[in-house]
């Protein structure tokens, strides 16, 4: 039985206008860059055809660019484990606070400030103490004047004190959503399950994990897309330095398209983590798939 109250033909007619300014924001910019990621081209003037020239100087000769895929890789897999912790929170708001729209809102407040703003301040706080940085004030205070650093300065720890940052800032977001998915689940599944001695986290194991693994997806997805895009907070902070040891695969595409000059070399930078994205997207969407499956 057709259940639809109008043809496709006209479903089809509303919806086609969108689809073609999605695909013209979307897939025709992606196949341009993947082209002149084929190109010797510096942006400006004449394009020589290189075909996979770029990348195959990418992939081998490149002494930054592995390195940068490392770093982007593991601010991706810091971003995916503090999801677990999110859901933890979001767990414990609802159960233990009568009112926790106000909490909620605090931990989002990062969310919504400008990453400039979030960049400068976490610089001023890891500045060294002779230039007020309040953490190594902190430390000294604390007699571990040891564990004091240059932190964005020195290339074996301004990595990590970015990933801090960019968890600290994005903490509240996945709280939200994680929030927002628990309040969706009806009380009297808890109510049934507290009558069968099931509570508390044992509820949760059975109840509400189960229950919110497609939002638990989103997050996830949400949370490695965005850290393999991580750009603006890199650029803010230590712009990739000292001596690249904070460059990730973003900023060494914008430092090669727009510093150096060399647009068809970004453009196969842009089209590895293109396909980098659309790969961890559909990895991600299989295990989730399976485990809906699982527990369904």
């Amino acid at each position: 039985m057709n259940v639809l109250k109008v043809s496709r033909l006209t479903i089809t007619l509303f919806v086609l206008p969108c689809l073609l300014i999605y695909c013209s924001m979307v897939f025709i910019p992606i196949l341009v860059s993947l082209y002149s990621g084929l190109l010797d081209w510096n942006g400006i003037g004449e394009a020589t055809f290189v075909g996979l020239k770029n990348f195959s100087n990418l992939f081998f000769n490149d002494p930054v660019f592995w390195p940068s895929v490392r770093r982007t890789l593991m601010f991706a897999v810091f971003s995916m484990a503090e999801i677990p912790l999110a859901l933890l929170v979001a767990i414990l708001l609802r159960r233990f606070i009568k009112r926790p729209n106000f909490l909620v809102s605090s931990y989002f407040l990062p969310v919504i400030l400008s990453v400039v703003v979030v960049g400068q301040l976490w610089k001023t706080i890891y500045n060294p103490a002779s230039m007020g940085g309040m953490l190594n004030q902190v430390l000294i205070a604390a007699g571990l004047e040891s564990w004091t650093r240059p932190w964005l300065t020195d290339p074996a720890v301004a990595m990590y004190a970015l990933y801090f940052v960019a968890l600290w800032q994005y903490l509240g977001y996945h709280t939200l959503i994680q929030f927002t998915g628990i309040s969706n689940i009806p009380g009297e599944l808890y109510e049934a399950a507290r009558i069968d001695g099931a509570e508390g986290f044992k509820a949760d194991r059975h109840i509400t994990f189960p229950l919110i693994i497609p939002i638990f997806k989103i997050s996830i997805v949400l949370a490695f897309i965005g850290s393999l895009q991580a750009f603006d907070m890199v650029m803010v902070m230590t712009a990739g330095g000292p001596a690249h040891a904070t460059d990730v695969i973003s900023t060494h595409m914008y430092n090669m398209s727009f510093l150096s000059m060399k647009y068809g070399y970004g453009s196969a930078i842009a089209a590895f983590l293109v396909a980098v994205c659309l790969i961890a997207t559909l990895i991600i969407n299989l295990v989730f798939n399976s485990l809906e499956k699982r527990f369904s």
